[in-house]
């Protein structure tokens, strides 16, 4: 089995990849309440999550990021793989940002006291594309 995490990804892998997966794992056993109040905000955000039952949304939601977290973690994991599951789901947290408009303030990109916690997702961003960028340029060096 050959290690395919980088010594210059292995901060931003290691770091955002625990975070992802204690969030996971939090979110797995979360009650009603919090089932009932992060479907919400994601349903607002995206309609046809509407349709899902929010206790399903919460564990599926922790499952996404159980996975998430662990291949980044995971050593043997490609940066390529990583890079595009971390782009995926920072880029949907992000997404719903944009699409709330409590979360920002009036005619501004910038967050309101109530969007500051999810508008911080997007150094996950960075590091996504950066390990993506990572991955492509090693591929054009051999």
């Amino acid at each position: 089995m050959r290690l395919s995490m980088k010594p210059r990804t292995a901060p931003g892998r290691v770091a955002t990849g625990a975070y992802i997966l204690h969030t996971g794992l939090e979110k797995l056993n979360g009650g009603d309440e919090r089932a009932t109040g992060v479907h919400r905000t994601a349903a607002n955000a995206f309609p046809f999550l509407e349709a899902v039952p929010p206790r399903r949304f919460l564990r599926a939601l922790a499952i996404a990021e159980i996975a998430t977290g662990t291949a980044l973690l995971a050593p043997v994991v490609p940066a390529a793989l990583a890079g595009a599951a971390l782009t995926g789901f920072s880029g949907s947290l992000l997404a719903m940002y944009m699409r709330t408009p409590a979360m920002r303030r009036p005619g501004s990109i910038w967050p309101s006291q109530g969007g500051v916690a999810v508008s911080k997702d997007v150094w996950m961003l960075g590091i996504g594309l950066g390990l993506l960028a990572d991955a492509a340029s090693e591929r054009r060096r051999k």
